[in-house]
C-alpha cells in the first residue's frame, strides 16, 4: 500500500496478512470469491467481495473467482452469469475464474487417502439417525468456542469399519448402487468434540441429480465442509475471507489441511453486513420471487445487486458505504438510513441536474407574452463546475408541483399563495395572484404575474423571497413515468419472519403518470442517473421505451420542510 494511501480492508486482516508475509508463512497473496450459483448477489455478499478483492490488491496479489457448485439440486448457469455480470459491475477483477466442480476428481482421491489413513468411514445411518447421534446444545443455548453443556454423542455403528469395506463402499456409492440418502461418508475425528462440527463431519452425501457442468458423472457430491478448504489449498489461496458464522467451520478447515498434509490456507473471519430492512436470506428472497410480492430479482425495491442497479445506487456508493463500516470482528446491525445518506453524497457529487414536476399544477403567468419562450441557463451540476450549462425553456404556462401551492399557508410555508412572492429556479420572481378551482373545489390552476427585472438575479429594489421552485414549461414538458419507491419490509429485520406477507409494505411503490419533465431527458439511456432539483434522485428505467420514458426513485433529498409540517401536526 502506498504511503498516504486509504485502506479499504479491516486493520486486523491487514496486519494478519502483514505477519504472514513477514514471518514467510506465504511470499504471495492470493485470495477468492466463493459464491455458491443459487441465486443472485445483494448487499450483504458485498462486504465479504471487497474485503476479498481489495486484499489482494493491495498487496499485489491475485483474486480468483471461484463457484462453490456443489449442490446439483439448487444450482443454475443462470446465476453464475449473473453474478459474474454484478461482481464486475460493482468494479470487482478476477484473475481466473474456477468452479468446486473442477476439483471433483482430485477431492475424490483426498477422500479416499483419509479413509486409507482410517480417518474417513461410510456410515448407513439414517440422517434422523445421524443428527441425533452428533449430540445437541440445550435448548436456546448457542454455541461458544468452549461450551460445557453441549450433549454427548454417539459414535456410529459402522465406525470402525474396515480401510477394504470403507473404500469398497465409496467407490460403489460413487457409482451410483446405492439409493439417494442412505449412506454418507463421514470424518472420523471425535464425537465428545465441544464443537458439534468436528463430530464426525459428513463428506459426501448419494444425490442422484445431474450436476450443470458434470452432468451424470458423480452420483455422490462434496458438503460445503469438505470441498471449501481443500479448494483453497488445491489453488494455494493463502487467506480464505470469510465471515463471522464460519468461525466455528475453521478448527475443522485446519483440522483438514493438517491430515491431507496439503497446502496450509489461512482463514480469518470478519463480522457481517446486517443491514436494517433488507431481506438477506436467498431462499426468502427466492420465495417473495416466485410468489410474485415482487417483479424479479431485479425489482427495485430489493437490496440485490441487480435491484440496487436498476434503482440507480452507483457502485461507487455501494464500495464506499461498505469499507466505510468501521473495522469490528463482531456481528452488528447498521441502519439502511446509514446506506442512504452514503448514496446521496455519491449522486450528489456526480449526478446531473434537471428539473420534473411529478403532481404538476400549472401556473400562469399573467403578463408574460403569450408566444415568447425564453431559454434560462441551467447549471448541471453546482457540485461539479465542468458540467457545465444547458439551456431550459421558459414560457407563459409553467407545470409546478401541487405543494409548491398553499390557498391557505400554514406557518413557516414560504412557497406560493395568494399574495406570496417566490423565485423561479434560474428565471424570474413571480407573485401569486389568484387559484382557479373545479366544481369539486380542488384548484387547477394557479395565476401569477412576473417581475421582468429579476431575471436570474435579485430585484432591483434590493426585496427578498424566501423560497425557490422548480418548474417545467407546459408547452415544452415532456410526459414521463415516476416510479416512487419506499422500503419493502414493516420491520427492520424481515429475515426473522417466516410469513413474508405479513411484513410487506402495501406503499412500498407508488406510480405516477403523466409527471413532466424538461426535454433534455429525452436524450436519457438507459441507468443514467440525474437528480430531480428539490425532489430526489432518480435513474432510468428498462421499461422506458420511446413512448414513455420511465424514472426510478433512487433515493429521496433531505425534506426540511416535511419535518417541519410534521412538527406543527404533533
Amino acid at each position: 500500500m502506498n504511503s498516504g494511501t486509504r485502506s479499504r480492508i479491516p486493520s486486523f486482516i491487514r496486519e494478519a496478512v502483514e505477519e504472514d508475509l513477514r514471518t514467510g508463512r506465504f511470499n504471495y497473496v492470493r485470495t477468492r470469491l466463493p459464491p455458491e450459483p443459487n441465486g443472485y448477489l445483494h448487499i450483504g455478499h458485498c462486504k465479504a467481495f471487497l474485503i476479498d478483492y481489495f486484499t489482494a490488491q493491495e498487496f499485489g496479489g491475485e483474486l480468483y473467482l471461484r463457484f462453490d457448485d456443489t449442490n446439483p439440486t439448487k444450482e443454475e448457469t443462470e446465476f453464475v452469469e449473473a453474478i459474474k455480470e454484478d461482481a464486475a459491475w460493482l468494479g470487482i477483477r478476477w484473475v481466473k475464474e474456477t468452479y468446486a466442480s473442477d476439483y471433483f476428481d482430485l477431492l475424490y482421491e483426498w477422500a479416499v487417502k483419509l479413509v486409507k489413513m482410517g480417518l474417513a468411514y461410510v456410515d448407513d445411518q439414517s440422517q434422523a439417525e445421524l443428527s441425533a447421534s452428533r449430540g445437541t446444545l440445550p435448548k436456546g443455548t448457542k454455541w461458544k468456542e468452549t461450551e460445557p453443556n453441549i450433549r454427548p454423542g454417539v459414535e456410529s455403528p459402522w465406525r470402525n469399519r474396515s480401510v477394504e469395506e470403507n473404500l469398497d463402499l465409496l467407490e460403489r456409492m460413487k457409482n451410483g448402487e446405492f439409493p439417494e440418502g442412505s449412506r454418507v461418508l463421514r470424518a472420523k475425528i471425535d464425537m465428545n468434540h465441544p464443537n458439534l462440527l468436528m463430530r464426525d463431519p459428513v463428506m459426501y452425501r448419494i444425490m442422484h441429480v445431474p450436476h450443470h457442468r458434470t452432468g451424470t458423472k458423480w452420483h455422490i457430491y462434496p458438503t460445503y465442509d469438505w470441498s471449501h478448504g481443500q479448494n483453497d489449498a488445491m489453488e494455494g489461496i493463502t487467506h480464505s475471507l470469510c465471515s463471522e458464522e464460519y468461525r466455528i467451520h475453521r478448527p475443522l478447515y485446519e483440522w483438514f489441511i493438517e491430515k491431507l498434509g496439503v497446502f496450509p490456507s489461512r482463514q480469518i473471519e470478519f463480522s457481517r453486513l446486517n443491514l436494517t430492512y433488507a431481506m438477506m436470506s436467498k431462499r426468502k428472497l427466492r420465495k417473495l420471487v416466485e410468489k410474485g410480492i415482487v417483479r424479479g430479482w431485479d425489482d427495485p425495491r430489493l437490496t440485490t445487486l441487480r435491484g440496487l442497479r436498476r434503482r440507480g445506487v452507483p457502485p461507487e456508493a455501494i464500495i464506499e458505504f461498505v469499507t466505510n463500516l468501521g473495522e469490528t470482528k463482531n456481528d452488528s446491525w447498521v441502519d439502511m438510513a446509514q446506506f442512504e445518506a452514503v448514496i446521496r453524497d455519491v449522486l450528489n457529487k456526480t449526478a446531473l441536474r434537471r428539473m420534473a414536476v411529478l403532481r404538476p399544477l400549472k401556473l400562469v403567468i399573467d403578463n408574460y407574452p403569450d408566444d415568447l419562450v425564453e431559454e434560462m441557463d441551467a447549471l448541471n451540476n453546482p457540485e461539479d463546475p465542468t458540467a457545465g450549462t444547458r439551456k431550459v425553456p421558459f414560457s407563459k404556462v409553467l407545470y409546478i408541483e401541487q405543494d409548491d401551492f398553499r390557498e391557505v399557508p400554514s406557518p413557516k410555508y414560504y412557497r406560493l399563495y395568494p399574495g406570496n412572492e417566490v423565485r423561479l429556479r434560474y428565471a424570474y420572481l413571480v407573485k401569486c395572484t389568484h387559484a382557479v378551482k373545479d366544481e369539486n373545489g380542488n384548484v387547477v390552476e394557479v395565476h401569477a404575474t412576473y417581475d421582468p427585472a429579476t431575471r436570474g438575479g435579485d430585484a432591483p429594489d434590493g426585496r427578498k423571497v424566501k423560497a425557490t421552485l422548480h418548474w417545467v414549461s407546459a408547452a415544452h414538458a415532456l410526459p414521463v413515468e415516476v416510479r416512487l419507491y419506499e422500503q419493502l419490509f414493516t420491520v427492520e429485520r424481515p429475515d426473522d419472519t417466516e410469513d413474508l406477507d405479513s411484513i410487506i409494505n402495501p406503499n412500498s411503490l407508488q406510480v405516477l403518470y403523466p409527471s413532466y419533465a424538461e426535454a433534455s431527458l429525452s436524450e436519457a439511456k438507459v441507468g443514467d442517473r440525474f437528480q430531480f432539483e428539490r425532489v430526489g434522485y432518480f435513474c432510468l428505467d428498462p421499461d422506458s421505451t420511446d413512448g414513455k420514458l420511465v424514472f426510478n426513485r433512487t433515493v429521496t433529498l433531505k425534506d426540511s420542510w416535511a419535518k417541519v409540517e410534521k412538527s406543527l401536526q404533533t
